[in-house]
């Protein structure tokens, strides 16, 4: 079994550099361009983990954080949100608001991979 994700980034060249960097996980990837996008595929089906952006159209990270975790299907699913925003004014915000963990853009590759392949073992596995 694969572990699904749903990556929310409203900016094509930051989405497919953030597939191109996650396809060797061999995750099952499924993307939204928004927050209110994101949302509504989070209904329509569960996703392992969530990876969001901040900064977006319709509705942002912040607003999605706080809609998915007041979904019983994602109490305990990693949040994990991203932000060009320096990370020690938002990171108190978003996890007030039910990220898991911050991530701060442009992200490096690595950390990117490295901080996935824990949470996939922690919470899926």
């Amino acid at each position: 079994m694969s572990v699904t994700l749903l990556v929310v980034e409203d900016k094509d060249k930051t989405l497919e550099s953030i597939c191109q960097t996650i396809k060797p996980l061999g995750f099952e990837i499924t993307v939204a361009r928004d927050g209110l996008d994101g949302l509504s595929k989070a209904k329509q089906a569960y996703f392992d983990i969530v990876l969001l952006d901040h900064k977006m159209p319709v509705m942002d990270g912040l607003s999605l954080l706080k809609n998915l975790r007041d979904l019983d299907a994602y109490h305990r699913t990693p949040l994990l949100f991203m932000s060009t925003q320096d990370l020690v004014e938002i990171e108190p915000k978003a996890l007030k608001a039910g990220a898991t963990q911050c991530l701060a853009k442009p992200l490096n590759e690595d950390f990117l991979l490295d901080t996935l392949k824990s949470w996939a073992v922690r919470f899926v596995a």
